[in-house]
């Protein structure tokens, strides 16, 4: 999420390693004689992380799983072996937070880095007024995707984590930011929330709309496969999310 005030899905809020309601997951699997098996891990909608699932393969070896997470983070997954010529078809469960040791994928500009940054206040954002406005609304969407959007943030902190750039969320209360003009924004859009549920869901689609096309603007120009993947995460996250809005 960025809009010229600053970019990102976050920033606050704005990727998954994706860690996030559409998400890809990532796992080494070994690929097994031509009989499916099964298994699942526990894992919330929009995340990153290990995929598993079920699948066959033609002959032992490694492989890569890969994942498009739904509202019950749950998706599809297709994994080909190396090693041997198996080829498995399976349903991918993404698990957050196992990508934080890996190294960059790829190099930032400064332009790129700065809009990291903001990504991270804007997923930070749309957490923090999604808190306010399941409060003020009792709906138990704002519920929902106010925890998603925590995953994103912390998708967005793996990133900044990996590319040595300091996290402007860090010790920041929910509606503190240290982007002025993010602040600001908060403020407004909670007062425009609070009114009444249809307001409410309007400042949800909003914020989604918002997401998006800074999503967008961030990720043009940038190679780093890692960054591409979460902003990718991220936007598939606030397409779902303006659904269930009723956008």
């Amino acid at each position: 999420m960025r809009r010229t005030v600053a970019v990102t899905a976050i920033a606050g809020g704005a990727l998954a390693a994706a860690v996030l309601a559409g998400t890809t997951a990532l796992a080494g699997t070994t690929g097994t004689a031509a009989t499916p098996t099964s298994s699942t891990q526990t894992c919330s909608a929009d995340c990153l992380g290990n995929g598993t699932g079920s699948g066959r393969a033609g002959a032992q070896g490694q492989g890569m799983r890969q994942g498009n997470g739904q509202g019950n983070g749950q998706g599809n997954g297709r994994g080909n072996g190396q090693g041997g010529q198996g080829r498995g078809m399976g349903n991918g469960v993404g698990n957050g937070g196992d990508h934080a040791a890996l190294p960059a994928s790829g190099t930032l500009t400064a332009d790129q880095k700065a809009a990291l940054l903001s990504m991270a206040e804007e997923e930070k954002l749309a957490h923090d007024v999604y808190v306010a406005l399941a409060a003020s609304s009792g709906d138990s969407r704002f519920t929902r995707i106010a925890g998603s959007e925590a995953r994103h943030a912390d998708a967005v902190r793996t990133l900044l984590d990996r590319y040595g750039l300091a996290d402007p969320t860090a010790g920041k209360a929910e509606g503190q930011f240290a982007d002025p003009a993010m602040a600001s924004l908060y403020t407004k859009l909670v007062a425009q929330g609070s009114v009444s549920l249809d307001a409410a869901l309007e400042v949800g689609r909003t914020i989604e709309r918002m997401d998006i096309a800074d999503l967008a603007k961030a990720t043009a120009g940038v190679t780093a496969a890692d960054v591409r993947q979460v902003y990718a995460n991220l936007t598939a996250g606030s397409q779902n999310h303006l659904r269930a809005f009723g956008g």
